[in-house]
């Protein structure tokens, strides 16, 4: 399966996610480029969108390599094998450093707005795709203090392994691409895969702002 980009997967996700149009919930979108998928899929349900902010830990000789994950109320996930053969001093100062980054891009992005009430409600957790899990694990627990009543992970890709083990933290799990080929990055199946940069984040929920939304579905 293949997405022109990720507004055309966003599009894609949202039809799927159709059977919730009608329930009180909350869309949450990992930034970056999971939020242009984010405000597709929350326009269509007619939800308001927000914000869970996993921080990956890369390993100290290869960044792009995730050694854990972090969240901005200090959950983690972590290979704790990896873990174990790095220094236990810089992992702290990394797993803070990431802290703080994850709350400043909250600050960056929503400007002070209040993270959206979702306690017995529909939480659905959207990204552009998820290679090795770290970075969802670590958000739908991060998700799960805030007690939906329903908590569903939505997503175009994802390697089977990382569904079989992630859906089992969730209540539902949605993957467009079913396929037991995973093609070793998320990247390779879009058109076009740019960086998302902050200055469109920061667009992007200014457009899918509740205000907005209402006035799509009619409300005054």
């Amino acid at each position: 399966m293949h997405f022109r980009d990720r507004v055309d997967a966003g599009k894609q996700l949202a039809q799927a996610l159709e059977k919730f149009q009608k329930h009180d919930g909350v869309v949450y979108a990992l930034p970056r480029g999971g939020v242009v998928l984010g405000v597709e899929v929350a326009r269509a349900l007619g939800m308001p969108l927000d914000l869970l902010i996993p921080r990956k830990i890369g390993h100290p000789r290869q960044p792009e390599y995730a050694i854990g994950a972090v969240v901005e109320n200090g959950e983690m996930v972590c290979n704790q094998q990896e873990v174990a053969r790095v220094d236990p001093q810089w992992f702290r100062q990394e797993v803070e450093a990431e802290r703080q980054e994850a709350r400043r891009r909250r600050e960056l992005y929503l400007g002070g707005r209040e993270p959206a009430p979702v306690a017995g409600k529909t939480a659905i957790i959207v990204d552009d795709g998820i290679a090795t899990g770290q970075t969802m694990e670590v958000a739908i627990r991060d998700a799960r203090q805030r007690r939906p009543a329903h908590l569903v992970v939505a997503v175009p890709v994802a390697p089977p392994e990382t569904v079989e083990r992630l859906a089992r933290e969730v209540d539902e799990f949605v993957v467009l691409d079913p396929s037991p080929y995973y093609l070793g990055a998320v990247g390779a199946y879009y058109d076009h895969f740019l960086q998302v940069t902050d200055a469109e984040v920061i667009a992007l929920l200014q457009s899918a702002s509740p205000e907005d939304t209402a006035r799509q579905h009619g409300f005054p």
